[in-house]
């Protein structure tokens, strides 16, 4: 018996679906994040570009529920579904993280055509990189256009939140600009949260990645030998 017979009906019409929902799923987060930093940055958009940008995001947030809604039904959990599939179902509610969703198409697609992969740790680190990249201009937007407007705002221009943003994710935090609103501090919260996980993670990998090239050079000493500098 092959390993692909051995799995369950529904694990396999899960993993058909999502083979083919990879691009429409890339495709959509793309064209949210671009409809959504149009609508932001250009302000002086006529109504009808404006009302076409939100039809866009609104489109790509329908072809995410679309997606979460069938693999919810193919895969036969019921509620547990969203359990399981934690991630997925905040990024469906969430709609700073929808980009994040090209993270996991770019991966899915190098795995399809058996491209050389990197070594856990370079992956790791590349990934969150990545992460860090499209949630960073993300919650630039997002705490732009909840705060440039606001009468005692210290985000005023977009330079300002992408400057917030950086030292958000970094964990710095300097206080020169922070949002005001309650929705701007939500967003915050959210940003201080992936920030340090995404740091931990690119951390921990670094860590880790020179402990192994460390122990190589241990085990490629004679035996006997001292390290350099011991006594």
């Amino acid at each position: 018996m092959t390993p692909n017979s051995a799995r369950p009906a529904p694990e396999q019409a899960v993993a058909r679906w999502e083979r083919r929902a990879e691009v429409p799923l890339a495709v959509a987060s793309l064209v949210f994040l671009v409809a959504y930093a149009v609508r932001v940055l250009a302000q002086d958009l006529p109504p009808a570009w404006r009302a076409a940008c939100l039809s866009l995001a609104l489109a790509a947030w329908a072809v995410f529920a679309v997606d979460y809604a069938v693999r919810w039904r193919l895969s036969g959990q019921g509620l547990g579904f969203a359990h399981t599939h934690l991630l997925d179902t905040v990024v469906l509610l969430l709609p700073l993280l929808r980009p994040l969703r090209v993270v996991r198409i770019y991966d899915a697609v190098r795995r399809r055509h058996a491209r050389p992969r990197l070594a856990l740790y370079a992956r790791v680190m590349f990934y969150a990189g990545l992460s860090v990249l499209l949630l960073g201009f993300a919650g630039a937007l997002a705490v732009y256009d909840l705060e440039h407007a606001t009468p005692d705002a210290t985000i005023r221009t977009f330079g300002d939140a992408v400057w917030w943003t950086c030292a958000t994710l970094a964990t710095v935090g300097y206080g020169d600009v922070a949002p005001v609103t309650p929705l701007g501090r939500l967003v915050a919260v959210g940003l201080m949260g992936c920030g340090l996980a995404l740091l931990g993670a690119v951390t921990g990998s670094f860590s880790s990645w020179l402990l192994q090239v460390f122990a190589r050079e241990d085990d490629g000493r004679p035996p006997g030998s001292s390290s350099p500098g011991a006594s």
